[in-house]
Order: structure tokens, then sequence, then C-alpha cells
């Protein structure tokens, strides 16, 4: 019931950021002064979008689920967190301060707070409600601290029209390419329940969590990197296409070595995670960790489409991925379940954030960039760097 809940919350949520998320650290480069207007407008913007979010699902799960009174109101509760994650959007502040240890360190103590709840509601054996505001009180605890910590630190909050009409249409591109990301995300779940079993759904779910169980450490390498890409683009600095090119090597190494270690250690962490009766997860996971490489490049691509504002292209590639996926998995999944879809995953990954990136030509230049980055004495070189200014500031 729970997983039901998110699932409408996560068709929805692309809706309500508006799109930025991708964009909010750009318009704050681009215009600090402007810094308690935009601050409060994306504000002001978000909270009403979540709104209209949080009454959609509801009332969309009162007309599918009529007379289950239970999950109707599970559904409403869960999605309560989009009021607070509304608010949590003042993360990017933090980002574009490089100051995002401070945020970072308020999601950890917020998920340790919310752990231990979730342990006492199993321990206490509570009803599902419970556990479907725990969702709202995680972002809550986030989304009030950012705001306590940005009244100290920041300008305050201001509204503009003219500043939402601007924001509005520069961040129009990533709602919709974020609602086909959502698709893609979630088609081969629902096509591997129906044309398979909830199993074998299961299994495949754990060998995603698996494969992204650390995929916080990438998000926090690329979001320490795009205040500075964007700053470089603005002052067409000579850094700008070394930062992107250093930014695609850390990452895609960094994916490379995880995926051989997910692959030969696959049998050890499903069952130390997960225990014997998910030995099934094992080849899922085998195939489907390598898909995550592609998507850390997509992740770093993002960046450089947006330094470029280049964004009216991510509903085409968003869009693209989406029907391949479909394509894919009504093909694999009927003939190899869980593995067809995992495989599926891997090649929509790699035509997305790769291929398309020849087929497209404006997006080509990028593609030149993840070339570079791969070339193993660039990533010695720079390691180099990194190792002597470390050793600089000891000495």
């Amino acid at each position: 019931m729970i997983n039901y809940a998110a699932s409408l919350v996560a068709f929805v949520t692309p809706i309500m950021k508006l799109g930025f998320d991708a964009t909010l650290v750009r318009e704050l480069v681009e215009d600090p002064h402007g810094e308690r207007e935009i601050m409060g407008t994306s504000l002001l913007l978000n909270i009403f979008s979540s709104v209209v979010c949080v009454a959609g699902v509801t009332l969309f799960s009162f007309l599918v689920n009529m007379g289950d009174t239970v999950t109707i109101i599970v559904c409403f509760l869960y999605s309560l967190s989009l009021l607070f994650l509304a608010v949590e959007m003042i993360q990017y502040w933090f980002q574009y301060k490089l100051i995002s240890k401070y945020s970072s360190l308020v999601m950890l103590c917020a998920y340790a707070l919310v752990s231990v709840y979730k342990v006492f509601l199993l321990v206490t054996q509570k009803s599902v409600l419970w556990f479907a505001v725990s969702n709202a009180i995680d972002y809550g605890l986030i989304g009030i601290t950012l705001v306590v910590l940005y009244m100290k630190w920041g300008s305050g909050f201001s509204f503009s029209f003219k500043r939402a009409k601007s924001m509005l249409s520069s961040s129009k591109h990533y709602i919709l390419a974020a609602a086909m990301l959502v698709i893609i995300q979630n088609t081969d779940h629902i096509m591997i329940t129906n044309m398979v079993s909830k199993e074998e759904n299961g299994f495949y779910s754990a060998a995603i969590t698996c494969a992204t169980a650390v995929q916080f450490v990438y998000l926090a390498i690329i979001d320490s990197f795009r205040p500075l890409i964007l700053q470089n683009k603005k002052e067409n600095s000579s850094e700008y296409e070394l930062n992107v090119t250093r930014l695609y090597s850390i990452t895609l190494y960094m994916a490379m070595a995880q995926c051989i270690v997910f692959t030969v250690f696959s049998r050890l962490i499903v069952t130390v995670l997960y225990g014997q009766g998910y030995v099934n997860t094992i080849p899922i996971l085998q195939i489907l960790v390598w898909y995550f490489i592609f998507s850390v490049m997509g992740a770093v691509r993002n960046v450089w489409i947006l330094a470029e504002e280049k964004q009216k292209y991510l509903w085409i590639i968003n869009l693209s991925g989406a029907i391949f996926n479909i394509v894919l998995n009504s093909v694999l999944i009927p003939y190899f379940g869980a593995c067809g879809a995992a495989f599926a995953s891997f090649l929509t990954q790699f035509f997305a954030n790769f291929i398309l990136g020849f087929i497209i030509k404006d997006i080509r230049p990028n593609n030149k960039l993840v070339i570079k980055s791969l070339n193993p004495v660039f990533l010695v070189r720079e390691m180099k760097k990194i190792i002597g200014t470390v050793i600089k500031k000891k000495t």
C-alpha cells in the first residue's frame, strides 16, 4: 500500500518541482543580486504546485479506490510529503553558496531520526497510516531546518510575477523531461508485475536498491561541481570544458569500479542485505548494475545542457528513452523476466545518454568531452594535480 502511494506521488513530483531543481542554481549564478526574489518566487510557486499535486493524488486515489478508505487515507498522508519537498528546494541555495555540507548534514540527521521512528513503529506494530506519514516527517524536518538556516544566513524572500514568468519559461523543458524519466523508472515494474509476477518484481526492486545504494555519493559530487561549471560558463572561463571533463572522468571511472565490484560480489551483497530467499536477485543485479554508468553520464550531461541552455532537447531525449524502454521491455520480459527488464534498462540508458548524443547535432560537443574523459592518461594527470594541491595545502 505504501509502494502504491509512493508510485502516485512519484508521477506528480516532476510537476510539483516545476523544473526548479535543475535551474535554480543557474538562476542564482546568473543574477546573484536577485537572490531574495529568486528564492521567494520559486518557494511560493513550489508550495502552490505542491498543494495542487496533493489534491490531485488524493482525488485520483478516491476515484480509483472508491470504498477503500484506508488506501485513500494512506495516499493522502503520503502525498503530504510534497508540501515539505517544496520547502526543501532551499537546499539549492546552499549548493550555490558552496556550503551544501550544512544541508547534507540536516538531511542525514533527518533520515536517522525518521529511521528510528520507523523502527519504533515496527516494534510497536503500528498501523500502515503511521508509516504513510513518515515520509512527510522526513521532508518536514529537512524543510523547516533549511528555512531557519536560510533566514539566518540568506537574504530573505520576496515574490515577483515577472520573475515567476521568466523562471517558468526557463524550467518548462525540465518538467516534461522529468515526467518522461518517471515513466522510464516505473514502466518496468508495472510490466514485470503484469507479465510475470509480483515476486519477480520484488527481486527486480531489490536489485535496483542494491545498484543505487551509493547513488548519493555521485549526486553529491555532481552537485558540488554544478555551481562551479555554471560560473565558468558565465565568465567564459577556459576552465569550463576542463571542469566538465573532470566531472565526467571522476564519476564514470568511479561508476565502472562500482559495477565491477557489484558484479563480482553480487552474491555476497544480496545475501547479506536480503538473505537466501532473494538469490534470484543475483543475476538481475549483475546485469542491472551496468546501467548505472550511463545513468551517471546522463546526470553530468544535464549539467552541461543547463550551462549551454539547450534544455529544449531534454524532453526529446527522455521521450525517446521512454519509448525505447517500453518496446524493449515488451520484447524481453516475456522471455527473460526481470533479467530481460534489467538488460532493457541498461540498453535504454546507453541509448538515451550516449547514442542520442551523436544523433542530436547540438549535443555532439558534449559527447566529445565524454570520450576525452575516458582517456586514462587524462584521469591520471588530473589525479596527480589534485594530490599535489592537497600536499601543498598540508605543507
